[in-house]
């Protein structure tokens, strides 16, 4: 197999002159012949202005391209699409799979002996390793890390956990509008990720759990010397890597997955990650169970005291020992022989943990903050394919619950009517929103945190049970059933769900059914039409996506990029 600068030759139809010209051109920029003889490490730059997120790529390229050359490769960082949640329209996982796309084919189009993929806000490192599974060059990660907690007013504050609940008090009219403003400045006050267990960092110590990224990498913070120090290993360990020849399916085995969703399990982390881990499984053809992942959360308590399941954050998770100090919490139920791009396997990296005394953020086995499933899978007549509600997440006392369905038939619906003071609706009724899913929205947006309607925001109602088709943000939280599939847009049934039906939830029998006779689900499905196709739907790349994207269960990737398609 061709290595460093012979890989992958540009065709000209005479390899010696392709390599004769590249050589030419990369002279170009300065380098001699001895550095252009070592292994070839890229590494991805992720950061755009339009991303706050990823503010401290550059310090992390620079101190990765130092490990890369101690250890004796040749550094070459290239730019891949740059997504953020808060700046993308629809929404960003909308681009997943396009960036997911773009970085498979950068790293196969140009020679790379391994890949530094450097990634944070919550669609990037997935599509990275996404990316990144497909073209099955060696590969390492490194997470941007998460930000530092702001403060106000004597109270921590934490993007977008606090957001979100400080915003509900502003709909309620508790918080005014000169508050608010102030609070903007003080919810993200540094660099980095969300440091609540949201979806970055759900997916962070998750790619740490699963063996790609060196220990440490999943927690700490953005702003910190231990985030630089690793950006400099795990440059380093992408010279070994390429020397080694391991590539991600070597480490991504069934085993890997479900290591890692039972630390998703264990975190109270976010419902995207299954998305997200069920499609880089797909790319290797490895399937995720729906039901197997609902019995390993009946199984796997939730242990780490973080919002928005616990009270704690990010940066107090690193510093009672992180995730290798979760992981030998949670060793009798993990497959400890699983390798890592560290160089051992799991076993190794659990017996390094740190024993923090007297730290109080990762539960022992003992003591869980919850159990019974911080992630649980719901079937029912509603979602016959499936849907998932966050229990550690939820109001107890609506998960047993039965109610009056009110109903929005999308995004612009549910913008225009949900404040209206004479919408129709009680504290105990049920909120839908269909045709927000893959092809519906389109996109899938994290439109699932159905705001409570301002009349019960304004009369004390903090929760209600909440169904749709939809995702939410993992920093989220609420009694809320999402991912209901088959999606409405494609004929599910919560496209026949009219207001004033009756909607039962029994989170405990993981059942989310309409309760309402077959005879008359038959006549409404006789006479249901599917909603109009998205303006632009036909021609770039919402085309491709309307065309190609499949449903939760397989990750919402698109079909044509997972094996035998």
């Amino acid at each position: 197999m061709a290595h460093g600068l012979r890989k992958g030759l540009t065709s000209y139809g005479d390899a010696g002159f392709s390599l004769f010209l590249r050589r030419a051109f990369i002279k170009a920029m300065g380098f001699t012949d001895d550095a252009l003889d070592r292994p070839i490490v890229g590494i991805t730059d992720t950061a755009s202005d339009f991303n706050p997120c990823h503010g401290n790529v550059p310090d992390l390229i620079a101190a990765a391209k130092r490990g890369v050359m101690l250890a004796g490769g040749l550094p070459m960082a290239f730019p891949t699409i740059s997504i953020h949640e808060s700046f993308a329209y629809p929404t960003s996982m909308f681009l997943r799979n396009l960036m997911a796309l773009d970085t498979e084919e950068m790293i196969r189009a140009q020679p790379m002996d391994s890949v530094l993929l450097i990634g944070g806000c919550d669609k990037t490192l997935p599509a990275q390793m996404m990316g990144a599974a497909s073209a099955d060059v060696p590969a390492i990660v490194l997470p941007t890390g998460p930000m530092l907690v702001g403060h106000y007013k004597g109270e921590v504050l934490g993007a977008c956990t606090d957001c979100r609940r400080l915003w509900a008090q502003h709909r309620a009219g508790t918080l005014d509008a000169a508050e608010m403003d102030t609070i903007s400045g003080r919810l993200a006050p540094t660099k980095g990720t969300c440091m609540v267990m949201g979806t970055a960092s759900t997916i962070a110590c998750m790619t740490e759990a699963i063996g790609l990224a060196l220990p440490g990498a999943g927690t700490a913070p953005a702003t910190h010397a231990d985030r630089v120090r690793l950006a400099e290993a795990s440059g380093a360990a992408a010279v070994r890597l390429a020397r080694e020849g391991t590539t991600p399916r070597d480490i991504l085995t069934p085993a890997a997955f479900r290591n890692a969703l039972t630390v998703l399990q264990a975190i109270g982390g976010s419902t995207n990650a299954l998305i997200h881990f069920t499609a880089i499984a797909g790319r290797l053809g490895i399937d995720i169970d729906l039901d197997a992942f609902d019995r390993l959360g009946r199984e796997v308590p939730v242990l780490l005291d973080l919002k928005p399941t616990g009270s704690h954050y990010m940066e107090h998770f690193h510093w009672a020992g992180g995730v290798p100090r979760l992981l030998a919490e949670l060793a009798p139920r993990l497959d400890t022989s699983q390798r890592s791009i560290a160089g051992g396997t799991l076993a190794d990296i659990i017996a390094g943990a740190e024993m923090v005394p007297g730290q109080d953020v990762i539960r022992g086995r003992d003591a869980p903050i919850h159990v019974g499933g911080g992630l649980a899978v719901l079937h029912g007549s509603l979602a016959p394919g499936g849907a998932l509600l966050k229990r550690s997440a939820a109001t107890p006392r609506l998960l047993q619950h039965e109610g009056r369905a009110v109903v929005f038939d999308g995004l612009a619906d549910l913008a225009a009517r949900i404040d209206d003071p004479t919408l129709e609706v009680a504290a105990d009724d049920v909120l839908v929103l269909r045709n927000a899913g893959p092809k519906g929205a389109p996109g899938m947006p994290e439109a699932g945190y159905l705001p409570i309607p301002r009349k019960l925001a304004e009369a004390g109602v903090k929760d209600m049970v909440r169904l749709s088709d939809a995702r939410m943000s993992g920093t989220a939280f609420g009694t809320i059933v999402l991912h209901a599939m088959p999606e409405a847009a494609i004929g599910g049934p919560l496209g026949l769900v009219e207001t004033g039906d009756r909607i039962r939830l029994d989170a405990e029998a993981r059942r989310i059914d309409l309760l309402v006779p077959p005879e008359e689900m038959a006549r409404r499905r006789a006479l249901w039409t599917p909603p109009p196709p998205p303006e632009g739907g036909g021609r770039g790349y919402l085309r491709l996506f309307l065309e190609q994207v499949l449903q939760a269960d397989q990750g919402c990737d698109f079909a044509f990029c997972r094996p035998g398609r």
